[in-house]
């Protein structure tokens, strides 16, 4: 009997989510090809389909929110939002949109921020005394999850909206110190994606997070995934002109081209862009966008990120960036490029692929970061390299592993 996997949202009711949730019903009735899909790809999918991975369809939707916006609606205005989703989509899953609606629970916004918090609707919010209630709370709805649907395996996956930089420096090293300030709301350094992660590493669950929040990226949080034997992974899917910079920036390391400055201006509507309209939570997403040059280049260019919210434009995103670089004897030339791409069609492949690669991860007794998921991310957790195809080639060589494992 093929065992079933739940795939938990947080954030189950945004333009990701809805697209994950019509995607995956397609491709439950074949309705949908695999394009976009790495786990489906000709490199990756021959090594990934001998380890028996989590099919389409047997994965259960569920997952937590702070607002009450019904999937169908979410994927109704993803249509009108430029074709962001197949005209028709929302009528034709709305069978599978409304029972995965019935799995959404209230979700948890402890010190997410400004922005996040104007968000939030009545009766959608998990009203904890403390960070640890939370906890407990998080943890109580994944395990209902799991047991009223017959599941073997959950994946947690973290598609929540930006929240505000945390002080990473400040935060404890070990996991026994980092707890104790579980039981006080004032005293807790940590936001609402570290409550989730921590959540469901205590649950046993493997965790990744898709945004640039701290979510299981500390230490302290790591230690207690390596305790518990789960696994996690993040941050920051890269899905855009992020992906772009860690393939092209490659190029000009290679030819020994010297890259003089690197200045990207990025809008997008969507709630997102809603949310990295304020400045305290658009600090977070500039970081980690901002980051990847350096450690490619083997030297700091002068970088401007820019991040505008233009509604008009709904769930699509356009990037135009200005490469200013030396050649030989010094002559400069330029590169720039445009990128315009769908935020939800281009994430929502990578979230299915990350919870087949996480699952098998775990399967297999690994535990604490997964670092060669590091390619699906922009400030990846562990990796050693920033450069995509570098990071692409450790994902083959980690899954054939996994192969020679199993045999």
């Amino acid at each position: 009997m093929t065992p079933r996997t739940g795939l938990w949202l947080v954030g189950a009711r945004g333009g990701i989510a809805a697209t994950v949730a019509v995607g995956l019903a397609a491709l439950k009735q074949g309705a949908a090809a695999t394009t976009g899909l790495v786990t489906e790809g000709p490199r990756l999918g021959p090594l990934v389909e001998r380890l028996d991975p989590i099919r389409w369809d047997s994965l259960v939707l569920g997952g937590h929110d702070i607002r009450s916006t019904p999937l169908a609606e979410a994927a109704r205005l993803l249509e009108n939002q430029n074709g962001a989703l197949p005209h028709g989509s929302a009528a034709a899953y709305a069978d599978e949109l409304a029972e995965a609606d019935r799995r959404i629970r209230p979700g948890v916004a402890f010190r997410s921020g400004p922005a996040i918090e104007r968000l939030t609707e009545a009766g959608c919010l998990h009203e904890a005394a403390t960070p640890r209630a939370a906890i407990d709370q998080i943890r109580a709805d994944l395990e209902a999850f799991a047991a009223d649907n017959s599941l073997d395996r959950v994946v947690v996956v973290f598609l929540g909206s930006t929240e505000p930089p945390v002080d990473t420096a400040s935060l404890p090293a070990r996991w026994e110190e980092l707890g104790k300030t579980l039981s006080d709301s004032a005293g807790c350094p940590l936001r609402a994606s570290s409550l989730y992660a921590i959540a469901a590493i205590e649950a046993g669950m493997p965790f990744v997070n898709f945004t640039p929040s701290l979510g299981s990226d500390c230490e302290a949080i790591d230690e207690l995934a390596r305790q518990r034997a789960v696994c996690h992974a993040g941050r920051d899917g890269k899905t855009g002109e992020t992906l772009l910079k860690t393939v092209l920036a490659p190029m000009f390391a290679e030819r020994n081209l010297e890259v003089m400055s690197w200045v990207g201006h990025n809008i997008f509507g969507n709630r997102d862009g809603e949310v990295l309209d304020d400045p305290e939570h658009k600090a977070t997403k500039v970081h980690s966008k901002d980051a990847v040059l350096p450690p490619i280049l083997g030297y700091a260019p002068q970088t401007l990120v820019s991040i505008e919210s233009i509604r008009s434009l709904g769930d699509w995103k356009t990037a135009w960036d200005h490469v200013h670089f030396r050649g030989f004897m010094g002559v400069p030339m330029t590169l720039q490029l445009t990128w315009q791409g769908c935020d939800s069609a281009l994430a929502a492949p990578l979230v299915l692929d990350l919870a087949r690669l996480i699952d098998l991860a775990q399967r297999h007794g690994e535990a604490g970061v997964v670092r060669p998921l590091a390619g699906f991310f922009k400030s990846p957790m562990g990796a050693s390299t920033s450069d995509f195809g570098a990071q692409s080639r450790e994902l083959v060589d980690w899954v054939a592993s996994l192969n020679g494992a199993a045999s």
